[in-house]
């Protein structure tokens, strides 16, 4: 799966376009998670869409005040 894959299968799931890329981040993850897509394909996603500015949320910080 590349991109504009997973950019179309987000909008036909979600019926409406991602906002960000980490969103996009988020469902290419939850795609993995039910397996859909491969280990590679997961990572080849995720490289794509970190370079393209996506991050995964530092839990540690979540409760820091």
């Amino acid at each position: 799966m590349n991109m504009a894959e997973l950019k179309n299968k987000f909008i036909a799931v979600k019926n409406y376009e991602p906002t960000d890329v980490n969103e996009l981040l988020d469902f290419a993850r939850q795609t993995y998670l039910r397996g859909e897509i491969t280990i590679a394909q997961y990572r080849d996603l995720a490289r794509e869409l970190e370079l393209a500015g996506a991050y995964k949320p530092d839990h540690k910080s979540e409760y820091v005040s």
